[in-house]
């Protein structure tokens, strides 16, 4: 007899096909380097510097010891932390799988950083941001996901009018639906329940009783 497979966990990234691990990867890598880019660019113009590719894809920039090494550091942890964790939220949206795309993500940068300086990076300061940078994406990310998938599910927004519809018809049930039966609360007068004819309820006083 066939032995019956166990289905996979929910929310396990085995049930994502491979090209959409791959195209969600892809996607997520090139905002975080055009995010950085226009980061990059902004600030050296502002500071009236030359704009270099190494500030992207190298690590020398990344320093502790002056104010634009510093400056470099909080630029990297501004964007793979804040902004890849918006990145994550849109288009992963499953807190489950936050953790390996956040990883993945930076440690994909360090490799390209590896492969165009020829060397892993020295400086301490360029560690530190990108350790602060995947806390911040994995912590950010992991709330906005887990906010997004506790949402109410709408239908289209008709369940206030249906439910004030129910309340109207069982209000109206209380008073047309018992008169159908043969009992009136509002009113004085009613069909009894045989349809044999009309009553009415008359005041009783005591006299009537003696």
């Amino acid at each position: 007899m066939a032995r019956r497979r166990r289905p996979p966990r929910p929310g396990a990234i085995s049930e994502l096909p491979p090209l959409k691990i791959l195209s969600q990867i892809a996607a997520l890598q090139g905002l975080y380097y055009g995010a950085a880019l226009l980061l990059m660019l902004f600030t050296v113009l502002v500071a009236g510097q030359k704009f270099s590719m190494d500030l992207v894809f190298g690590w020398d920039a990344v320093r502790g010891d002056t104010t634009q090494g510093w400056l470099m550091g909080f630029i990297w942890v501004l964007d793979g932390g804040l902004f890849m964790a918006a990145a994550i939220v849109v288009l992963i949206g499953r807190s489950k799988l936050v953790l390996d795309f956040a990883l993945t993500l930076h440690a994909i940068h360090l490799v390209v950083v590896t492969l165009y300086s020829g060397q892993l990076p020295r400086n301490t300061a360029w560690w530190l941001s990108m350790g602060l940078a995947s806390t911040v994406s994995v912590a950010l990310a992991t709330w906005g996901c887990r906010y997004r998938q506790l949402q109410p599910i709408s239908f289209g927004g008709g369940g206030s009018t249906s439910a004030a519809g129910g309340n109207s018809n069982a209000g109206r049930g209380d008073g047309g639906g018992d008169e159908e039966q043969g009992f009136s609360r509002g009113r004085g007068r009613g069909r009894g329940r045989d349809g044999a004819g009309d009553y009415e309820m008359v005041p009783v006083n005591n006299e009537s009783l003696r």
